[in-house]
């Protein structure tokens, strides 16, 4: 245990109760010895004056130096009266004041050991008591029971176990939300994966019918097919692809690599995988970059989110316009802007840009809806952070930051 207060607690208070009665004890026995002597000393006066008064011619200083006389040797005479002065004080009172200080002396001592005793009982009931309401705490849990509060403000041993086992349950609260809610997500991504692989697995079907069907089919008319059946399978390879990657980003299993990077350089690399896409629809790209920007990234997994961003942008913006890609740097973060001036997004929709399979009013058909969402799943694990701000008909921008 870390700390063990309760248990100091019981012995700093067993510790004061010991002092207090010791020193009550002493006061006891400084006041029965004075009881003692101030008996012995008026008894001894009594007899000098009783001795003066029938022998005038006897020297008082002769009297004290007989009593003050280390002298022990004379004979026994008060054993002629009964009295064995071993055992015996000439005294009644003394007797009588012995008897009474001997029953206080008593009472001293068993009310000290009541009292350490209670301390001890306390102390024994409060730890059982927290014990039982553990071991309860425990059963509960043991039951998937996770809503407990069983917060403890003290600070003793058992509180403290108390607190760990309370950040336990929440733990074990949150894994067993986490487990279910995970469990709700992969069946919705079951089924948003079989409804996208449905349907091209669907066209391909047909048209390898229709294919088969027709061994005269016009050689153009074979040729579309031919071309359409690739077009689907180029889609399903990106699909997988694509899953997997965000599988593999989900998990944790993706080891970045980072490296001192120029900007200008994810920039370049990025517009070189979809230059064929802006070529087919004539997007314009402009470039505000300073040359000397760098960046602590992984380049190759960056080059893809930036990919994919600049993908879905000319996929919604119209033919012969034009995007923008402005970077800046500060001494917290390098921003990467990137604006199209396509058709916008609609407001419902901007709320779930980054939702995977999620396809707004304005997607494309063929567009699954994965390709942001797997942009910022990178983004974010390589410490950065990526918004998106839109305007119908004004078109969209993208703000990706990353963290230096």
């Amino acid at each position: 245990m870390k700390n063990k207060i309760e248990l100091k607690k019981m012995i700093i208070t067993s510790i004061f109760v010991i002092i207090g009665i010791s020193i009550i004890f002493a006061i006891v026995q400084k006041y029965e010895y004075k009881a003692y002597t101030k008996n012995f000393n008026n008894k001894i006066n009594s007899i000098i004056e009783e001795l003066i008064k029938k022998y005038p011619d006897v020297n008082k200083n002769d009297l004290v130096e007989l009593i003050n006389s280390e002298n022990d040797n004379s004979s026994n005479i008060l054993s002629e009266y009964g009295i064995n002065i071993e055992n015996d004080s000439i005294l009644i009172k003394n007797n009588k004041n012995f008897n009474i200080f001997f029953g206080i002396n008593i009472i001293i001592l068993v009310v000290a050991g009541i009292s350490v005793l209670g301390i001890f009982l306390k102390y024994n009931y409060k730890k059982d008591k927290k014990l039982k309401e553990i071991t309860k705490y425990i059963e509960e849990i043991n039951n998937r029971n996770y809503k407990l509060d069983i917060d403890d403000n003290t600070e003793d041993e058992l509180s403290i176990l108390k607190n760990e086992l309370y950040k336990t349950t929440i733990m074990l609260k949150e894994v067993a939300e986490n487990s279910k809610r995970d469990k709700l997500n992969l069946k919705e991504s079951l089924s948003d994966i079989s409804h996208q692989l449905k349907t091209p697995i669907t066209s391909i079907t047909i048209m390898l019918d229709n294919i088969i069907e027709n061994p005269n089919m016009e050689q153009s008319v074979k040729q579309e097919f031919i071309k359409d059946i690739k077009r689907e399978i180029i889609n399903i390879s990106f699909l997988i692809n694509t899953l997997l990657k965000l599988s593999k980003l989900d998990a944790s299993s993706i080891k970045f690599i980072k490296q001192k990077v120029l900007v200008k350089d994810l920039i370049d690399e990025s517009i070189k995988n979809i230059s064929v896409l802006s070529d087919l629809k004539n997007t314009r790209i402009i470039t505000d970059i300073d040359e000397n920007i760098k960046i602590n990234i992984d380049l190759k997994w960056q080059i893809e989110a930036i990919t994919n961003i600049l993908k879905n942008c000319i996929e919604h913006s119209k033919p012969d316009s034009t995007i923008e890609i402005k970077v800046e740097q500060n001494k917290v973060y390098t921003q990467i802007e990137i604006k199209d001036n396509g058709q916008g997004i609609d407001e419902e929709d901007l709320k779930h840009i980054f939702q995977r399979f999620y396809r707004g009013k304005n997607s494309d058909s063929e567009n699954v809806g994965i390709g942001l969402a797997l942009a910022k799943s990178i983004i974010e694990s390589d410490n950065g952070n990526i918004e998106v701000e839109s305007s119908i008909g004004k078109g969209t921008k993208f703000i990706i930051k990353y963290y230096i």
